[in-house]
């Protein structure tokens, strides 16, 4: 079972994404184990302090080393073997091909969601990949965790049923997207379904689907 760790200061966010359709289901079949650790039960004193100023000046705060590190070190005692991985605009681009790579791999994750400026660069000594999903800044790493736990649960054998379901669809080849698909009825609001779909002829369907494939920008 793949064991994939978020260490968040909101870990109510991840409640409906891990408690619903397939992470739900991943984890009734035992096929994953999904968790969240709350950093602020690393926090320092009575307020649980988890942020200061950094230090040479600047606006806002950063995520404090003390917790970060122990948070991540409680993480790697329930998984020793678990790579760490943090959220952040300079990580490498996160792209279908990694993901297949990471649900394929015998071990799990830890991911680190950063909030406020960012953390303390020590954390790094801990961290085995920075990841980004884009050239944008979010207000936290939590919708990026969200969205790399999903690319890589569904790719988990037995996650999705159809043992082709993400084999044809889009990028799975690392460019090309998915060819369009219709479902009934035949013809709605005179837009009609391509005939060759209705023909039953397997042969000319991958012909038309394979002509129809489109090539990411």
């Amino acid at each position: 079972m793949k064991k994939l760790q978020v260490i968040t200061l909101f870990p109510e966010m991840f409640t409906g994404v891990f408690g619903n359709s397939m992470m739900w289901k991943a984890q009734k079949d035992g096929l994953v184990e999904l968790s969240t650790i709350n950093l602020r039960d690393f926090g320092l004193g009575k307020r649980k302090t988890v942020d200061d100023t950094p230090y040479g000046g600047g606006d806002g705060m950063l995520l404090m080393i003390e917790p970060l590190w122990n948070a991540v070190m409680h993480a790697k005692a329930i998984d020793p073997g678990a790579k760490v991985l943090i959220m952040t605009p300079r990580g490498i681009r996160w792209k279908q091909a990694i993901a297949q790579a990471y649900s394929e791999a015998d071990h799990g994750y830890i991911f680190i969601c950063g909030r406020y400026e960012g953390y303390d660069e020590r954390i790094m000594e801990l961290v085995d990949q920075e990841i980004s999903i884009g050239d944008y800044v979010l207000t936290g790493g939590e919708l990026p965790a969200m969205t790399i736990i999903d690319s890589i649960v569904r790719l988990i054998p037995g996650v999705l049923g159809g043992e082709q379901s993400a084999v044809i669809e889009s990028f799975s080849d690392g460019e090309t997207l998915e060819f369009p698909q219709y479902t009934r009825p035949e013809e709605w609001q005179g837009m009609k379904v391509p005939s060759v779909l209705l023909s039953g002829h397997h042969g000319d369907v991958a012909k038309w689907r394979a002509e129809n494939n489109k090539k990411a920008e």
